[in-house]
C-alpha cells in the first residue's frame, strides 16, 4: 500500500512530500515531474504568484540512477517567493507589527472555522496551509504515481467542460483529442467556448470577481478488479470521491453519468453487457465502476470547482479581534483557477489508481509487480 505525506506553507521556505510503498527498480524521469509542475502553474486567469515561482523538483532520498531504491522517497519545492515574507513567515519567536497579524477571515475560505478551531489569534496560521499552493507537492507526488501506472500502460488525461455559464461539448471525446487539452490557455476542445471563456475571465477580472466551472479526468486501460465491494472503506469510487473532495475548492463530484442517472429510467442507466472474445460494453454510464470495483471500461470522473473565495472586491466579514463588520481581507490570487485544478485532479486519480494497483499486484520490485500484473491479465482473458 502506497503512503503520501506534504508538508509546508504557502509562503515559507518551500513544500516537502515523502512516498513510502513504492516498489524497486522504477524508472523515474525527472523532468516528466517538472513538466508536470509547469502544467499545473499555466492557465488563463491565474494570479501573479505564477509570475513568480518556478517550481521544480529536488528530490532528497530514494531515487538513484534514475531508479526508486524501495525505501522512502523525499522531495523538496522552494518556494522562490519566500524572499518577500521571511518577516512574516519566520520560524523564529518574532513578535510581528499589529498591521501584519490577520484577524478578518474571508468568507468561502477555512478562515473563521480552522482560527477557533486551532485557537490562533492570526488568521495566517490557517490560510497559509489551506492555501491550493500545497497542491504543487501533490502534483509531484501524483507524477511519481503516473510513472508507476505508466508501466501498466494505464494513462490519465483531464479537459475543462465549463467555466462560468460557458459549457462546452463533451460527447464522443478521445484520447486523442483529450492530448490536445495544454494548447488551449483555458483546457477546453472546443476553440469558440475557448475565445468565450476568455472573455468572460477577463470581465469578471474587471469586477473584482472569481469564477469557478467544471472539468473530467479520464483514465484509461484500467483493469477490471481495482477496488471492492466488501467494504465501505475499500470500494474504488469511494477512495476517488474522497480524494477529488480534498482539492481545494472542489464541492462536488461524479463517477460516469454521476447526477444525469438520477433523472433517467433504469434502462437508460445500465451497461449493457456483451462477449466476443471477451466481455464488453457498447456504453460507459457507470464511468468505469459497478459496486465500487473497477469494469475494465475506463474511469471518467467530473468534478465541480466553486469561484476562489479571495476576491478583488471583498465581501463582508467581521473582525474576530474588535467583532466589528469590515470587508474580508485581500490576499492575492486567481480569478480563475479551473484549468490548474483539472491538472491537479489528473495526478489525485493517478495516486489512487497508483495505490489501487500496488494492493492488488503488490511486490517489492516492479518486475515483481509485472509478473503479477501479467499473470492476472491472462485470467481475465481466460474467463
Amino acid at each position: 500500500m502506497l503512503k503520501f505525506l506534504t508538508a509546508g506553507e504557502s509562503h515559507g521556505k518551500g513544500l516537502v512530500g515523502i512516498i513510502e510503498g513504492l516498489p524497486a527498480n522504477l524508472n523515474i524521469d525527472i523532468e516528466f515531474i517538472n513538466n508536470e509542475l509547469k502544467r499545473r502553474q499555466k492557465g488563463y486567469g491565474r494570479g501573479k504568484r505564477m509570475d513568480i515561482e518556478r517550481d521544480k523538483i529536488e528530490i532528497i532520498s530514494g531515487i538513484r540512477n534514475g531508479k526508486t531504491l524501495g525505501s522512502p522517497i523525499a522531495m523538496i519545492i522552494k518556494n522562490r517567493d519566500w524572499e518577500n515574507w521571511k518577516e512574516i513567515m519566520d520560524v523564529e519567536n518574532i513578535r510581528l507589527p499589529k498591521e501584519k497579524i490577520v484577524t478578518r477571515p474571508r468568507p468561502g475560505h477555512g478562515d473563521l472555522a480552522g482560527a477557533i478551531k486551532y485557537n490562533h489569534k492570526d488568521i495566517r496560521n490557517i490560510l497559509e496551509r489551506a492555501s491550493a499552493r500545497e497542491t504543487a507537492m501533490r502534483v509531484a507526488v501524483g507524477s511519481i504515481a503516473k510513472q508507476l501506472l505508466k508501466a501498466f500502460d494505464i494513462e490519465i488525461y483531464s479537459h475543462v467542460i465549463q467555466i462560468g455559464k460557458v459549457k462546452v461539448e463533451t460527447k464522443n471525446i478521445n484520447k486523442e483529442q483529450l492530448e490536445m487539452a495544454d494548447r488551449s490557455p483555458v483546457r477546453v476542445l472546443d476553440k469558440q467556448a475557448e475565445n468565450q471563456i476568455i472573455t468572460e475571465i477577463d470581465k469578471t477580472k474587471e469586477k473584482g470577481d472569481t469564477l469557478g466551472g467544471l472539468f473530467e479526468v479520464v483514465a484509461y486501460n484500467v483493469p477490471i478488479g481495482l477496488g471492492s465491494h466488501v467494504n465501505w472503506d475499500r470500494k474504488l469510487d469511494g477512495k476517488i470521491a474522497q480524494g477529488m473532495m480534498s482539492l481545494q475548492g472542489v464541492k462536488g463530484v461524479e463517477i460516469g453519468m454521476g447526477f444525469e442517472s438520477a433523472r433517467r429510467l433504469g434502462s437508460e442507466v445500465h451497461d449493457e453487457i456483451y462477449y466476443e472474445n471477451q466481455y464488453y460494453r457498447k456504453t460507459n454510464n457507470a464511468g468505469g465502476i459497478e459496486a465500487g470495483i473497477s469494469n475494465g471500461n475506463n474511469i471518467i470522473v467530473k468534478c465541480a470547482m466553486k469561484p476562489i473565495p479571495s476576491l478583488g472586491s471583498p465581501l463582508n466579514s467581521v473582525d474576530m479581534e474588535t467583532k466589528k463588520a469590515f470587508e474580508a481581507q485581500k490576499e492575492r490570487a486567481d480569478v480563475c483557477a479551473v484549468p490548474s485544478a483539472s491538472i491537479v485532479a489528473e495526478h489525485i486519480l493517478a495516486w489512487i489508481l497508483a495505490n489501487e494497483i500496488t494492493i492488488k499486484f503488490g511486490g517489492d520490485s516492479i518486475s515483481e509487480m509485472k509478473d503479477n500484473y501479467n499473470r492476472y491479465i491472462d485470467y481475465v482473458n481466460s474467463r
